[in-house]
């Protein structure tokens, strides 16, 4: 997978400044302050080098980049009535030691389609922003392809925790059927995705395409 890069902004009781967001889908990277940070999920960013420049810099010597904020924008595909069209996911997400809040914004159209406030993960995050969407309005991202899924066990984490099966599609599209669960695929997956992301090869899950569990088509506001 290609490299895509994001801008932002970091803050903190220090101040602020503009940072970029560079992820392969799996794992993110962000400078902060000259240094690196690097991990699987946004709460789980942690210096590459294992420390932190002298004189100190964000987050606790040595652990993960918390008690900030980073707001970032990103180009996502959508279909709108089968046709690829492009909009904008506006993120702002509070990384709060032990409790981080998110808060996700599609911009469409001039149209603005929200999250909750202080949704705890990206999976709840996204489902909630789906379910105010037109009916005919379909992300085009990892957290609603047919290819991925979740471990099939209670919690998640903030990002990062959805395990791709692009290299085992027909097996994993066979398990719909009773040809076997997510546990028996589990070592063929390709690796974790970040819910956000969206590759070459996406296709529409069907639960999408039926529109389960899918709310009222209301745009909260518009720019």
């Amino acid at each position: 997978m290609t490299d895509e890069s994001w801008s932002g902004w970091y803050r903190d009781a220090r101040g602020s400044e503009a940072v970029v967001l560079t992820t392969d889908g799996q794992r993110l990277r962000v400078r902060v302050r000259g240094a690196d940070f690097e991990g699987e999920s946004f709460d789980g960013l942690r210096p590459v080098a294992g420390v932190l420049p002298e004189g100190g810099g964000p987050g606790p010597a040595g652990g993960a980049l918390t008690d900030c904020v980073l707001e970032w924008d990103l180009p996502l595909p959508v279909l709108v009535a089968g046709a690829l069209r492009h909009a904008t996911l506006g993120c702002l997400l509070s990384l709060r030691r032990d409790d981080p809040a998110l808060h996700l914004a599609l911009h469409l159209d001039g149209a603005v389609y929200e999250s909750a406030r202080a949704e705890r993960d990206f999976t709840t995050a996204l489902a909630a922003l789906r379910r105010g969407l037109p009916e005919d309005v379909r992300l085009q991202t990892c957290s609603a392809c047919a290819f991925s899924g979740p471990f099939p066990a209670p919690g998640r984490g903030l990002s990062g925790t959805l395990a791709c099966f692009r290299e085992a599609k027909d097996a994993y599209r066979g398990r719909a059927a009773g040809e076997g669960g997510v546990l028996d695929l589990w070592d063929r997956r390709s690796g974790t995705v970040q819910e956000i992301w969206s590759c070459r090869e996406f296709e529409a899950d069907p639960a999408e395409v039926l529109g389960a569990d899918r709310g009222d088509a209301v745009p909260l506001e518009h720019a």
